[in-house]
């Protein structure tokens, strides 16, 4: 069995979204031959709360190894734990490669800056190793141009190049999140191999438990909620709008059903004007409830599966792959959707057969013509008898286990390349 060592600075109890990426990978790797050792940071220099429940969901088999950081000042200059941890995971990786054989190292971005430790350890070491784009390093920040933004984007433009220029496989949850770089770095001939695939879902995660749950809408009687669960990105704002502006139209002319309330769960703190400020605009607050801290992933399935709906809006890019559509589609409750129409998840829906409650962005359509197809989807998401019958067997292809059998051919083919 091969030895693959994967190096991400967040694993449970962390809940950021990048855990799992790598948990999610990690968790099948041994069922094609590859034995996952994953380097990590101790959850003591995380600055998120743990949440306890997320260590149920990692496989037994995946052996794991952490370190330290250097902690948060009291001052917060440096937050980023890729950087607090980089002196520390590179001398553990070192330490693990010296001592044990391994065949492959994987590094998943965001924290960025750990994609440095790729090509540091091959310079040492010789093995070869893979970058994979969770995010866009190097990024559109004309909706966020604050010095933060500014400052990470020069830094991406500059560590981008050194961090992937020799790295053996290039992969991603999408094509689009790493194709700029590939062109932007290599010449034609010159490609590293490419695989992309989505983060994917594990069946395990639907049977666990959560412990202590309440119900954000618990004390609302006769509550039907319509839950959007996870970050709400500023790329959202012009379907959240229309969409309230909708509500609004279905409350003025009656036709609102007063039981049915809209709750944005672990929303962020993000800069951008929140939820709350769309509804209050709107005129619908006493509809729209969002809590913007996060929540233990488990309880975010839960909820899920017990709301009368949920909600995934998603971006006018095309790019936004939202891997929170799988959790959405498993929670067995009807999906209401907008994307831009070259998204995957229209793709992933169409073929679940669970586009009832789909709305396809095209930028090149009038305002007028999308907030009439938007309107005509979401009165029918929010008619007293909703139709749903998906066919979630469509969902395999695209499972956390689909996407480690794909990385791992990746890797076959990179080592192979890495031999001549």
């Amino acid at each position: 069995m091969k030895k693959i060592l994967i190096i991400y600075p967040h694993w449970p109890p962390s809940n950021l979204a990048g855990v799992h990426r790598a948990r999610l990978i990690a968790n099948f790797l041994h069922e094609f031959d590859y034995q996952p050792i994953v380097l990590t940071v101790e959850h003591t220099y995380y600055e998120e709360e743990p949440d306890r429940d997320m260590v149920k969901t990692v496989s037994p088999r995946v052996e794991v190894i952490y370190t330290k950081a250097y902690p948060v000042l009291p001052i917060r200059i440096i937050g980023d734990i890729g950087l607090r941890a980089f002196p520390f995971l590179y001398k553990k990786a070192l330490e693990i490669i010296r001592t044990r054989k391994i065949d492959f190292i994987w590094i998943p971005i965001p924290s960025f800056y750990t994609a440095l430790l790729g090509r540091k350890l091959y310079k040492h070491t010789g093995i070869p190793y893979g970058i994979d784009y969770i995010d866009p390093w190097v990024r559109d920040i004309s909706n966020r141009s604050n010095l933060r933004a500014v400052l990470s984007l020069w830094a991406a433009q500059l560590l981008e190049p050194y961090a992937i220029k020799k790295a053996a496989l290039i992969s991603g949850v999408s094509e689009k999140y790493f194709l700029p770089a590939i062109k932007r770095n290599f010449k034609a001939h010159n490609q590293p191999l490419q695989v992309a695939m989505p983060y994917g879902f594990d069946p395990h995660d639907h049977q666990i438990s959560p412990s202590g749950v309440d119900l954000p809408w618990a004390d609302i009687p006769h509550c039907q909620p319509l839950v959007y669960a996870g970050a709400f990105l500023p790329n959202a704002a012009y379907f959240t709008q229309k969409l309230f502006a909708q509500i609004r139209r279905q409350i003025e002319q009656g036709a609102w059903n007063e039981n049915r309330h809209l709750f944005f769960l672990g929303t962020g703190n993000y800069p951008h004007k929140p939820v709350s400020e769309f509804a209050r605009d709107a005129g619908i607050s006493g509809y729209v409830h969002e809590i913007r801290q996060r929540f233990p992933f488990l309880h975010i399935l839960h909820f899920l599966s017990k709301a009368y709906g949920v909600l995934v809006i998603g971006s006018t890019e095309e790019h936004y792959t939202a891997s929170k559509i799988y959790q959405s589609l498993l929670s067995q409750r009807p999906v209401f959707a907008v994307f831009h129409y070259k998204s995957t998840v229209c793709n992933v829906m169409q073929e679940c057969h669970a586009d009832n409650y789909l709305v396809k962005y095209h930028p090149k359509q009038a305002d007028e013509s999308f907030v009439q197809q938007l309107a005509a989807v979401w009165e029918k998401f929010t008619e007293k008898d909703l139709v749903w019958q998906p066919d979630l067997t469509a969902l395999d292809k695209y499972s956390a286990r689909q996407s480690a059998k794909v990385l791992v051919e990746g890797i076959e083919k990179a080592l192979t390349a890495s031999k001549r």
